[in-house]
This record gives C-alpha cells, structure tokens and sequence, in this order.
C-alpha cells in the first residue's frame, strides 16, 4: 500500500475522457435579438474588472483573524502580517486527514526579517492579486522599500514566499507546531515535520455499524496516512530542527514549502517520498514554475466572469462573487471536495455560549470532519455553470468511490441491491458514528435529522447528469454518472412496497430535516422524476436495454407531485403526509431548485409562484436557497434583494462572530462554521440564475436581471456552449456564442419586470 495524494492534472476540455415579500414580477417579457457582436470589452477590459476585485489593506492585521486565503486547490494557505512585521501564514492540505478523520492544519509557519517589515510611519500595503493568483506586501519606500510575494504554486504542492530587499537583509524561519506531530532533527538547511495515523476509526466505523466482515475487502484510508512538509530555501540555514536563518545578509530570498500526503508503510518510505518531491518542485526554475502558475490563472479567469456594475450595490455583488470563486478555486482540485464548514480557511476558533468565552485551537471547526451534502452541493452547482468542471471532480471521486461499499451496506441491511447516499457520512460513505449511533443495533441511525435522509444521491446524479450535458464526456457516464445514478435509483425502486393501485409509497421517509414524519416526499418525488427522465434521455450506447427498461417502468410508478388546493389556487407540499418540523428548510420549493420541474417559463407556473408566497421560512443566508428559487421563477426584485443582502451582510443569521475576519468573504459562520462555502455559493448560483437558465436545448438569457444594473458576463451552457456578453440600462447590446449553432436555441433573451 502506498497512495499519494498530488493535486491533478485536470483536462484542459471537458472532453478529456479520464474519469476521475413585497416585489413585483413580470413573466410576460420583451424578446431581444439574440444575434449581437463580439464582446466589445475584450481580454484587456475583463482584466481590467478583474483586477478591480483585488482586496487591498493599508495596514497589517492584528491576528489571524485578518488574514487572505490563498491557494492552488489543494494546498492552501491563511496569510497575513503582524504589527511587529512578522509574516505569519496557516498551512492547510485537502487530504490532511487525522486518526479520527478531521482535516489538520499542516503546520504555522512565522518570518522575521532582522529590520522589521512594518516600519513605523514608514508605508504598507497587502494586495490580493486576482489575476497572478498571489499576495503582495510592501513596506516602505525607495531602498528602504521591501517587498514580499507570497504563491502557491498552481501546478506543484510547493508554496514560495519571495522576499526582496531594498538593501541586504537577514531573516529567521519558525515552524510552529500545537500537536505532537513530529519534527526531525536539524538535516540539510531544511525544516521536517508530519503527523502520521498509527490508528484509524474506519475499522471501528465498520464494526459499529454492523459492517466489520468487510473490513479485509475495503483497504483503511486512514491507517499510516502521513502528511507534513519540508522548508528549504537558497542561503537558508539550519538553527534547530524548528528554526532556519540567513547566513548572511541577502538581497533576496525565496522560501519555499513542500507538502506531502501519502499512505506508506513506515514513516521513513514518506520522508523518501518528500524528498523526491522536493528535488521535482526545485528542478523548475522559480521563473519557469512562476510563468506556469499565472498561465493557470490566466486561463481560470478566462473561463468565466459575471461583473455587475452600475450601482454601488452592483459593484459589491461583483465583488463577492468573484472573491468566492477565488476561494473555490484555491481549494477545489484537492483530493478530496470542499469542506462546507470552513474549506481550508479556518483559523483559531473562538465561540460564545451562554456567557462564556472558548477557544479552540486552529483545527477546530464546527461539525467536524464529515460532510453534509446539502452543504457540500453549493460550491459545485455554482462551477457548473461557470465552467470549472475540473474543480467539481474531486466531489464525483469521492462519491464513485463509495460505491461498493455502499453495495455491501444495503445488501447487508435491508437484502436488496442499490445505494443510497447518507446525509452526513465519512469520505468512505457510511454515517458518522454519532450519527449512526455508538452501540446501535439495528440498520437506521439514531439520529432523526439522519434517519431515512437519503436525498444525497438523487441530487447528485442530477449535477452529473447536468455535467455530462455540459461536456459531452461519455467515459464520465459509463464510469461515474451510471454506477451511481442506476444504483440509487434501483435502491429506491427495490426498497419502498406498491399501493393498491401500483404506484410507489415512499414511507417511511422524511422530507429534508424539516419534517421528520414524511410519506411521498417531494424532494424525493422531484428527484426521482428528474433524474429518471434525464437517465432516459441518455444515448442508448450509455446503457443497456435492461437498465433503461428498469428506468422506464419505475418512472411509469411514480407518485405525482403532492399538491394543496383552494378552489382553482394550487401549490406544492412538502410531501402527500408530514408532521414532527424540526428545521427551517423549504422542501417543497426543490421542485424549483435544484429540481427544476417548475418555474419561469415552465408549465403550471401559476403553482409554483403560489408555493413560493406560502414558503414557511423566507429568509436568506447561509444554505438557504430563497435567492436561486426568486430567480428561478424569475422574481428579479427578490433575487436582487437577496443577493445584495448576501453580498453585503456576512453574518445575516444569527450573532457575529467574536472576532469577525477581516477578508471580505469569509462569511457566518452562519448555521455551520466560518468561511461559510454555503452562503457564498449560494450567492454565485442565484447571480448566474439571473443571468442564464438552461433546461434540455433551450438558452434563456436575464430571466431576472435588474434593469439598472449593467453586466458583463461569460457563462457555460449544455453542449460546450459558451455565451459572453454585456448589459447595459437594461438591454443585451453584445453578444457572443459559442459554437455559434447554438444561437438557434436562445429561445429568448428577457428584460426584467419592475423593481
């Protein structure tokens, strides 16, 4: 056994094969031409609202809590700098896994010029630079001016810290270290350090939930896993095994930090394995590695781009969605997915309750380890459009992967084949044990938010559905979308009993968290029928006539869409039965989204509009979906409200935190931890649903887009489609299509109704 996890080499197209209320409406809108020219702006003007975005501070930050995040999409960093002129940084990795499956921080690293960086009196300046994906510091003027850059490098698990002088200097470098991880002795003018897993709670995970008799089949993904780094530089020397130092003045140095995780048999097999790693990362020169990172950017921010602009408000909307993109991209291509409860930002927690005052060290974060995918789907519905399909992989691999263990567990408890996805599960699959249960002997988890939610994988399969319509990728179907779509549906087709009439009765069930007490749920009941229909519509040549003669009977049993009526007024439930609320979800509007079966310029729209004003919970933040659905049924006065309300308000539920990040968006923590991927995503997803919905062929343009903001804007449609364009008082004036066959199948590009 020996895995090493390296941030991949994604495709440069998706065709690679490799797997991996108060508001107004106005539906009745006015029809554009859609034939437009090219983009006017051009690159140099999209850099231009690129670079806009950049976040400056003319001052150091007190602590961690004002720091920037900056990463390469596995390896991350938190970077800031102290009064004193210290240059401190977090380092974090997205498969740096403890025993007990929670993402460690690697490690602090600290800097210490001999004439401190911060002057008194003297200028200073930090620079979030979009556009060459790093951080710039500058202190001082003329040759008493330094300069710090700060990367991490897009192509390789190495971070550089380049410091330039305005005349020599010396500097010191400090790991600093909380656990007892281990740190070797003084080698080579490097530091060395990792943690490594002696023990695991994946065999105990199997064993609790009565799953111990595979453990010879499913190899422990946490057992002799090591992750650390090493810390070298040109003119650096060893102090102690903790400390490395100039041996003499310098005029520039470039520090540079390896890391490494893998699965090796003994600690010394790793060691090896860093050491070749970082023999790789230095046969690059600094200036040929530095040209290929920003080539990396480059081509990431000319993928997509959505500025309003226009109005104040605009401006700031602009800002926090490209700000969250950053932040996806600098922890999106890891080995493992996006972690809703922080990503790879999280720094010293600080919590308050009933009066008092905690605080938790740098590798805390609220709900821990696992994942929830109703937090986790954010982030990846909002690459999806925005064409980053190489950061969604790393979410596609972890679900493929469970698959067969996922088998053995529902044979095991209920005799039948399918999968079905938990709520909240480890990366191998199975519920986490508080969950599950400690001791539980029976097949469902104690856990009533958890008992029969098993949304996960229907929504799931949609993205990839969705994602397959986007790049065409046949190997992705057959390898990753059909393992996991057939499963969960035949799960659902063989676990729930027929009515009388043979219609399928989904009960027991439960309808999100909210109603614990459910019978034929409509997110279940949506789910089904969108990704079944989707299952059908697939080439023949993807699957075989027994599967889509499975698919074609089971949708034919379907319950329909559990309805209220009023007379001639109708609207969706949240299920045909429901009583025991516990939560604050909407179920009944994810026939909206991320369903889809209702909305603007769908049937029965009158049904969904009255669902939507009978909603139980309207409010936005966080997870809640209020501003995608607005813009879904095309309700541009609300979308704008609430996106404006997200961009601009980062705590809107509950208190703030006791110390607010000084970064601009790192949201909440909101229902889960801070920076708060929810909330931000959410924001992105309901901006590009004001811009662009996509349904079959169909290419709807500002369905509800304001009038008084202007836009410029790249997105990605179905079938490698491209549209850039650019709004000005209300109006599509330019307009590009790529291929441009396309532009046949813009239905209609829509002005908005009234503020």
């Amino acid at each position: 056994m020996n895995r090493t996890t390296m941030p991949p080499t994604f495709p440069k197209t998706p065709q690679d094969p490799r797997p991996i209320s108060g508001f107004f409406r106005n539906v009745a809108v006015a029809v554009l031409l859609c034939a437009a020219p090219l983009h006017a702006e051009g690159p140099a003007g999209v850099n231009q609202l690129l670079a806009a975005q950049n976040v400056v501070w003319d001052s150091p930050s007190a602590d961690m809590h004002g720091s920037m995040p900056i990463g390469n999409g596995d390896l991350a960093a938190n970077f800031w700098v102290e009064p004193n002129g210290d240059l401190v940084f977090y380092l974090s990795k997205s498969d740096s896994w403890n025993e007990n499956q929670d993402l460690l921080k690697l490690g602090r690293v600290r800097i210490r010029l001999d004439e401190p960086f911060v002057k008194p009196g003297a200028r200073f300046r930090q620079e979030l630079d979009l556009p060459h994906g790093r951080i710039v510091a500058t202190s001082g003027e003329g040759n008493a001016k330094t300069t710090v850059e700060f990367w991490i490098d897009a192509n390789r698990p190495v971070a550089h810290v380049q410091i330039e002088g305005g005349r020599p200097f010396g500097a010191e470098v400090f790991l600093e270290t909380w656990r007892n991880d281990m740190v070797l002795p003084a080698e080579a003018n490097t530091i060395r350090w990792y943690h490594r897993n002696t023990r695991s709670i994946f065999r105990g995970t199997l064993d609790n939930q009565h799953l111990g008799h595979l453990a010879a089949k499913f190899p422990d993904p946490l057992l002799d896993l090591t992750f650390g780094g090493m810390i070298a530089g040109e003119g650096l020397v060893s102090k102690d095994g903790k400390t490395l130092a100039t041996a003499g003045p310098v005029g520039s140095l470039d520090i540079r930090i390896h890391a490494l995780t893998a699965q090796t048999p003994t600690a010394g097999d790793w060691l090896t394995q860093l050491e070749n790693l970082r023999r790789a990362n230095d046969s690059v020169s600094a200036s040929k590695a530095r040209a290929e990172h920003e080539s990396w950017w480059r081509e990431f921010w000319d993928r997509s781009w959505i500025f309003p602009n226009g109005t104040p408000e605009a401006d700031k909307v602009a800002r926090a969605y490209t700000l969250q993109r950053w932040i996806q991209a600098c922890a999106g291509r890891g080995g493992y997915p996006i972690k809703f409860n922080g990503s790879l930002f999280t720094v010293d927690g600080i919590t308050q309750k009933d009066g008092k005052t905690n605080e938790h060290g740098p590798d805390w974060r609220q709900w821990g380890g696992g994942y929830w995918f109703q937090n986790t789907r954010e982030p990846y519905w909002s690459m999806l459009y925005a064409g980053d399909y190489d950061l969604m992989e790393p979410l596609w691999r972890m679900y493929r992967a469970a698959v067969p263990l996922l088998k053995e567990r529902t044979k095991t408890y209920f005799n039948h084949g399918g999968i079905y996805y938990s709520e909240s599960m480890h990366p191998w699959g199975l519920n986490m044990n508080y969950d599950f249960g400690i001791g539980n002997k029976g097949f469902l988890p104690k856990n009533p938010y958890m008992r029969y939610n098993w949304d996960a994988g229907l929504e799931l399969s949609l993205m990839m559905l969705d994602t397959y319509a986007h790049t065409g990728n046949e190997t992705f179907a057959r390898e990753t979308i059909l393992p996991v779509a057939d499963g969960v549906v035949a799960f659902y087709d063989q676990h729930y009993k027929r009515t009388p009439e043979g219609k399928v009765l989904i009960s027991p069930s439960m309808s999100l968290e909210t109603w614990h007490t459910a019978a034929d749920p409509l997110p279940v009941i949506a789910g089904l029928q969108a990704v079944l229909d989707r299952l059908l519509e697939l080439p023949d040549s993807l699957s075989s006539a027994d599967q889509r003669d499975r698919w074609g009977r089971f949708r034919a049993v379907l319950p329909g869409i559990p309805l209220g009526q009023e007379k001639s007024t109708r609207w969706i439930l949240p299920a045909r039965t429901y009583s025991e609320s516990k939560n604050s979800e909407n179920p009944e509007l994810y026939a909206v989204f991320p369903y889809r079966l209702f909305g603007a310029g769908k049937p029965d729209f009158e049904t969904a509009l009255e669902t939507w004003k009978r909603r139980r919970f309207k409010e936005t933040g966080g997870w809640r979906q209020d501003a995608i659905q607005a813009a879904m049924l095309g309700l541009t006065g609300e979308a704008k409200f609430y996106v404006v309300k997200n961009s601009t308000n980062p705590f809107p539920i509950g208190a703030k935190p006791v110390k607010p990040p000084r970064f601009p968006a790192f949201w909440g923590p909101n229902f889960d931890w801070l920076p708060d991927q929810c909330h931000g995503s959410v924001n992105m997803i309901a901006l590009q649903k004001m811009v662009l919905q996509c349904e079959g062929d169909s290419i709807r343009l500002l369905p509800a887009w304001p009038k008084d903001w202007n836009a410029n804007f790249k997105l990605h449609a179905p079938k490698n489609t491209t549209l850039e364009g650019r709004v000005e008082g209300g109006k599509l004036v330019d307009l590009k299509v790529t291929p441009e066959a396309r532009k046949k199948d813009i239905v209609h590009c829509t002005l908005p109704g009234p503020l």
